[in-house]
């Protein structure tokens, strides 16, 4: 699925405050400075989000869920379940990566200069689990 031409992810966060699962369905871009990202959709272990919330002076409660709870987030593309660990990039790092994704897509440009707040770039890398082999991918009941 794909909207604006960008595919999306589904993203599985923790309530921060209510504890409760919670679900966003966001854009996303290939983490070009993973070693796999061959396939950007199927077989890459890395994936980009910007928490720019349209451009709102507020974080998405996504990110804020992330922020409270880092060892419980989930990625869902097609029917795999990936769990990951979010990294909020900072310094040179974000800055090279906010030039290359804005360059692909204009609009997040737009919503930085809409708000006072520096938008948040995040890496999700999957995560192994004990037992589980690779990436932790788990098929999701159609």
């Amino acid at each position: 699925m794909r909207v604006q031409g960008r595919p999306l992810i589904e993203l599985e966060t923790i309530g921060a405050r209510s504890g409760a699962r919670r679900y966003s369905v966001l854009g996303w871009f290939p983490d070009t400075s993973s070693d796999s990202a061959s396939s950007p959709s199927e077989r890459a272990d890395s994936w980009i989000v910007l928490a720019a919330n349209a451009g709102a002076a507020a974080h998405p409660s996504w990110f804020l869920n992330m922020a409270k709870r880092p060892d419980q987030v989930w990625v869902s593309i097609g029917k795999r379940r990936i769990k990951v660990m979010p990294e909020t990039l900072e310094g040179a790092e974000r800055e090279r990566v906010w030039e290359e994704l804005t360059s692909m897509a204009s609009g997040y440009t737009r919503y930085q200069e809409n708000t006072d707040r520096i938008i948040p770039v995040i890496r999700l890398r999957a995560q192994e689990q004990q037992g589980s082999g690779p990436a932790a991918v788990r098929r999701r009941e159609a």
